[in-house]
């Protein structure tokens, strides 16, 4: 039975950034989608499920491809920029990052049906490679916290969750961090740094001992700072295969293979200002380090259609299915604290300080994510060449986000927990595009409902975007400028019910340069 439990909480460790402890976080980071692309796409905010003729338009409607009237290609570079303001129990911090990528590559090749009777006038296949999220981010929050330490974090899993029941004395004085699950690793760690103590703190020779009491002093403030910084990206490689009737219906599919690589450092530091504990050791400050790297791939599926119900009138609907990824998770840790192991009164307790690095890197089982599929319904209206107005709406249910395989005990408390927090939002996209000669004008608007029931976890979503690009006839060159902004919790530790509120602030240059041939 014991061997079984254990198993069962190693699998628990698959799951998440900070504590690796299941919650919705880690798979929406897989689920919710950037608006990136092109500059074309980015400066009409991606409303283009039923304008087509670019090559990031066949992520949101396959059918797009048909559009193209002879074979193209073409490359995007951008600048992203992320500025973070976070309020954390009313202290102000502030932090920003910035990269440049390229994150655009495709191309598509045009067949015309040389059948003159045929009603299938030509075919397209296309190969279109994008980022989907750039993961480059730092975000930093500090605060004096009046309700709890982070020795919590340690304490609660040493006394064990559930009717898993709490971890032995001799298990953290005597075990070696890589030879134990994930929960005990948390226990192990707090233990050895003097986070806690037994219940009794005179009776340290029993080994089975299970019932611990944190060292942070009672009644004082924490002051805390958090300091998370990320790396990496979700990627997208689309094979796209598109026809037309009659120059009047346009059909389309994309097989997707995707691509993830995320790399997250945070720090958690906290000191305190209570009174030195009487007979037990107190905690004067930690700084509690985690490095994570997540890493897999993917497949999904795009179906669409396009209808021109008159020569300027455009009607469009697309599909994209559920993505499956199979993910790695790797994680190392260490802690450091500053402690005395008695009061003030003896003169021999000075105050002393723990370096605990196990200098292991663990890696966990493979498992699986699978993120909800969208729909589309898309119009436009196309000014002959003077440009065209185009409006998408979506929707996904992110409540349908799954961790696989469903009937695992812990896989299914997940799921449970994404099926009561996070909701369907809807998704809409305003774009425009008006041309004086080679010159196009563009601009667009983008709203995005929260994945979370609360509104508050993640909040709603609020974008801009403009952009203009010139032809030289058989090439093009495209600029944007896109913004947006929503507000986030972010915890300290993902066990952590204190969080900052974090406004995200995207501004981002894209540059395009695409050429028939």
């Amino acid at each position: 039975m014991k061997k079984q439990l254990l198993y069962t909480a190693f699998f628990l460790s698959a799951f998440l950034a900070n504590a690796q402890e299941p919650n919705p976080a880690s798979a929406l980071r897989y689920a919710i989608d950037n608006t990136m692309g092109t500059a074309r796409y980015r400066g009409m905010s991606g409303a283009f499920g039923a304008v087509g003729g670019d090559l990031s338009s066949i992520n949101v409607n396959p059918a797009g491809s048909a559009f193209f009237n002879s074979n193209t290609a073409g490359g995007t570079i951008s600048n992203y920029n992320i500025k973070n303001n976070s309020n954390y129990f009313g202290s102000t911090s502030t932090d920003n990052s910035s990269t440049l990528d390229f994150n655009q590559l495709g191309a598509s090749l045009v067949f015309l049906n040389t059948k003159e009777n045929s009603d299938w006038k030509k075919f397209t296949i296309a190969v279109n490679y994008e980022k989907k999220n750039d993961f480059e981010n730092n975000i930093f929050s500090r605060g004096v916290n009046p309700n709890r330490s982070i020795s919590e974090y340690f304490t609660s899993f040493a006394n064990g969750f559930g009717d898993l029941g709490g971890i032995t004395l001799g298990t953290l004085q005597d075990a070696n961090y890589r030879d134990l699950t994930f929960i005990d690793q948390q226990a192990w760690l707090g233990y050895q740094s003097y986070m806690f103590s037994p219940v009794d703190p005179g009776n340290t020779n029993d080994p089975n001992i299970t019932n611990y009491t944190s060292t942070v002093p009672a009644g004082g403030n924490f002051y805390q700072e958090n300091r998370i910084s990320s790396s990496g990206y979700n990627g997208k490689l689309a094979f796209n295969v598109s026809s037309s009737y009659k120059d009047k219906l346009f059909l389309g599919m994309n097989l997707n293979v995707h691509f993830t690589d995320y790399t997250q450092t945070s720090s958690v530091y906290e000191t305190n200002s209570g009174p030195d504990n009487a007979g037990i050791a107190t905690l004067h400050s930690v700084v509690f380090n985690n490095d994570l790297h997540t890493y897999g791939s993917g497949f999904s599926l795009n179906l669409g259609l396009i209808a021109k119900i008159t020569k300027d009138f455009r009607l469009g609907a697309g599909y994209e299915s559920p993505t499956w990824y199979t993910l790695t998770d790797e994680l190392s840790q260490s802690i450091s604290t500053t402690f005395k192991t008695g009061p003030n009164d003896n003169p021999a307790n000075t105050e002393s300080s723990s370096n605990i690095n196990p200098d292991v890197i663990n890696i966990y089982p493979t498992y699986k994510i699978q993120t909800p599929g969208k729909i589309t319904g898309s119009l436009a209206y196309i000014f002959g060449k003077k440009g065209l107005i185009s409006f998408d709406y979506s929707l996904k249910d992110y409540g349908a986000t799954k961790f696989k395989p469903e009937n695992n005990r812990y896989y299914s408390s997940v799921n449970s927990k994404m099926a009561e927090t996070l909701t369907a939002a809807s998704e809409f996209r305003v774009g425009l595009e008006y041309r004086i000669k080679q010159i196009s004008l563009r601009g667009g608007y983008r709203f995005e409902e929260s994945p979370y029931k609360d509104k508050k976890t993640v909040a709603d979503l609020n974008g801009y975007s403009a952009g203009l690009g010139y032809s030289f006839g058989d090439s093009r060159i495209d600029l944007a400028y896109s913004y947006s902004q929503r507000d986030m919790a972010v915890s300290l530790l993902s066990s952590f019910t204190d969080a900052a509120k974090v406004n995200v602030k995207n501004n981002n240059m894209t540059l395009s340069y695409t050429f028939n041939f």
